[in-house]
């Protein structure tokens, strides 16, 4: 009899605006060894790609030899698991729809899965974190954006073109501040880090009320939350406004899909109860009555560099292996 030889190890990469994260995990959620590289750095996704593949090469060589790899997961905004492709990214220097899914699969020869940021986010909290053991969830990460990946009766949410759950691009305002996927009003531009940055500074133009805020050479979610820890109240205000919008948000998905949970990851959820807890305040206020006090909002326990990384690898485990190496 010839006896299978099994793999025991995949690569998983998380392609943020700043940074990318390439690790090597095994089969038991082990994160072996990990890398990373500069995303902005590279006006032209070629680049992108070789520094990144010659990344993944020493990586794997280093630590086992490229033989014990039998996939690959990435996770990257706008990706679409369907299509394999990056498509139409507003917060990425790389325009327009790009194949990286083929391109990897082709320079490493390994086959390759390539999921939304959210979507991976969310196979991290299903698989390793606090969506453990849950059948109906939402994930919310909010950061340079705001993504959002549901899960529902154990099956996560593509919808027919790959790109379900797309709540920060659902309109909050009509009319509203201009985003860049194109419309205007969306979630994401009053909740994200670009839109908790605007409602600032749109409070310090329009009133003379005193705020430590004024006192900052440049305004950050961070420096906003550190001007609320010392009680300025205009900076109070700034993560009320955006509370109070994301709970509506996530009011209307609990009366669409009933979860059992919500949770909220990203750089923004540091920001902790100055936007919980308006958010709750209006998430309750808005939600149908039949489902209230039922649907737990959770802050995500994961550290975010390594959950993401985790989620693609998830990612990579369902892919069918394919290897040019065999």
């Amino acid at each position: 009899m010839t006896q299978a030889v099994i793999k025991t190890r995949v690569i998983g990469i998380d392609v943020s605006i700043d940074v990318t994260t390439c690790a090597i995990v095994d089969i038991r959620g082990r994160i072996v060894a990990k890398d990373e590289i500069p995303t902005r750095e590279h006006p032209t996704i070629s680049t992108f790609v070789n520094e990144l593949c010659e990344k993944v090469v020493t990586l794997a060589e280093a630590n086992g030899g490229y033989d014990t790899i039998r996939s690959v997961g990435l996770s990257v905004p706008s990706g679409n698991n369907l299509t394999g492709c990056i498509e139409n990214a507003p917060n990425l220097p790389w325009k327009g729809v790009i194949p990286l899914a083929a391109m990897l699969r082709d320079r490493l020869g390994l086959a390759v899965a390539l999921g939304n940021d959210a979507h991976c986010i969310a196979l991290g909290e299903y698989v390793f974190g606090s969506a453990h053991g849950l059948r109906d969830f939402l994930v919310v990460t909010i950061g340079h954006g705001l993504g959002s990946y549901s899960c529902v009766n154990k099956r996560f949410v593509l919808g027919s073109h790959g790109f379900g759950g797309e709540l920060g691009h659902t309109c909050v305002v009509d009319n509203g501040r201009q985003c860049e996927c194109g419309l205007k009003g969306c979630l994401e531009t009053y909740v994200a880090e670009k839109g908790i940055v605007r409602t600032a500074m749109e409070m310090l133009e329009a009133s003379d009320e005193p705020s430590l805020m004024r006192n900052c050479d440049v305004i950050t979610p961070r420096i906003v939350k550190k001007c609320c820890d010392e009680g300025d109240k205009m900076a109070i205000e700034v993560f009320r406004k955006a509370g109070y919008l994301l709970g509506i948000s996530l009011a209307n998905y609990a009366a669409t899909f009933d979860p059992e949970a919500i949770i909220i990851s990203g750089g923004i959820s540091k920001a902790g109860h100055w936007l919980l807890d308006p958010v709750e305040e209006s998430f309750n206020q808005h939600l149908f009555n039949n489902i209230r006090g039922k649907v737990k909002i959770l802050l995500s326990a994961l550290d975010n560099r390594e959950r993401d990384v985790l989620g693609a690898s998830a990612l990579a485990w369902e892919v069918k292996e394919y290897s040019l190496f065999k």
